[in-house]
């Protein structure tokens, strides 16, 4: 089960900045940027200030957990009043798929419609940096970009190499504030992006080697940084693996776990990270099947193998997920049963990435998932 004999193409931000005060190389970057437009949340739009930046700033803090179309389409009439030169992502996942499109779309004529799905946006003349404040999407890393769509209740997906950062920053000490229910749940997030991408149909070594280092780094890392979110070793661990989750998103993407997660944050608002901790042990349990050797690999890496083996998969994974502190019931996030059929019948539908499945899903299958995870 690989496509080593594919041609991939991996893209990665121009430059890297990694390390506990890396935010501070922002401003000499940025050089002489004369009108910067920030994209944050109101929580991490106090981080401005250490961006060091000499230009005129203009921040556009208004961005929810899951930006949907009105939300983007306000940051876009910000950004053109503000006509900048540099676009910064100061944030999660969420803020920065907007600063990506905002950088690539805001002095062109193309609209969110027209860019949607893989390599439709023109070009892109604005300077983008992304400065992440969690460790679960990658998105600093990668060319993709999700904006939800609430009248069809979906994400619209956008990919282009338009949309990579000429520099990514890591720094941990940003994430220090993230509490430890966020922590856990965005960095079961950057697992399962890795995960996935390693035991997919469309998985490739170049892309495996990125996945497993990722994984390991969870492994080791998550526990850490949810009990002591100082603990900067573990932070600035679960920062590189979000951003090699990030990277196998590019050339491979995500499966099942993630197109079961969709829904829960469309039809029952959970944030994004959440939704994939709750899935991802039923699919790696219903996946295991048709990727043994590579499942065998993950719970090793997370320290679950010898529990595996005795309780099975299912439960170690569960357990792995749970013992972070992770409400892992639906119904305690408020779903109800009648919800499930509308779930499975939207994330079948979702066959970018069902189609990446190593085991493929009928929408009986998909339900029998929601139900086991309800």
């Amino acid at each position: 089960m690989t496509a080593a004999n594919r041609i991939i193409t991996l893209h990665q931000p121009r430059r890297l900045e990694i390390g506990a005060g890396a935010v501070s190389k922002v401003g000499a970057w940025a050089g002489d940027a004369a009108r910067i437009f920030v994209v944050a949340t109101p929580h991490t739009g106090r981080f401005v200030d250490r961006l060091g930046l000499s230009g005129q700033v203009t921040l556009f803090d208004a961005i929810p957990g899951e930006p949907d179309t009105a939300a983007f389409g306000a940051a876009m009439e910000a950004a053109r009043k503000a006509r900048p030169d540099l676009v910064v992502g100061l944030g999660g996942g969420s803020v920065m798929d907007v600063a990506k499109l905002v950088a690539a779309l805001w002095d062109g004529e193309q609209s969110l419609a027209d860019v949607a799905g893989p390599d439709r946006v023109a070009g892109r003349r604005t300077r983008l940096a992304q400065v992440a404040t969690t460790a679960g999407t990658g998105s600093e890393a990668g060319i993709r970009a999700l904006i939800t769509d609430p009248g069809k209740g979906n994400k619209i997906a956008v990919e282009s190499p338009y949309m990579i950062a000429d520099l990514a920053v890591l720094d941990p000490e940003l994430t220090w504030s993230v509490p430890p229910a966020v922590t856990a749940a965005t960095g079961v997030d950057a697992m399962a992006h890795c995960v996935e991408a390693f035991t997919n149909r469309k998985a490739h070594p170049a892309i495996d080697h990125y996945a497993r280092i990722g994984i390991g780094l969870v492994g080791r890392y998550l526990a850490r940084a949810v009990r002591d979110g100082k603990d900067t070793q573990a932070r600035e661990g679960m920062m590189l693996a979000s951003f090699y989750g990030g990277v196998c998103l590019g050339p491979v993407n995500t499966a099942g776990g993630h197109a079961l997660a969709y829904p829960l944050g469309t039809l029952l608002h959970l944030p994004h990270g959440l939704a994939n901790a709750i899935i991802f042990p039923h699919v790696l349990a219903f996946n295991a099947p048709a990727a043994e050797e590579k499942t065998a690999e993950v719970a090793d890496a997370l320290g679950i193998a010898e529990q595996a083996r005795a309780e099975g998969l299912l439960k170690a994974a569960y357990g792995f997920c749970a013992g972070l502190g992770i409400e892992m019931r639906l119904s305690h996030h408020g779903a109800t049963e009648e919800q499930l059929a509308r779930f499975a019948a939207d994330a079948h539908a979702i066959r970018r990435l069902m189609d990446n499945n190593p085991r493929d899903m009928s929408v009986d299958d998909v339900l029998a998932v929601y139900r086991a995870a309800f």
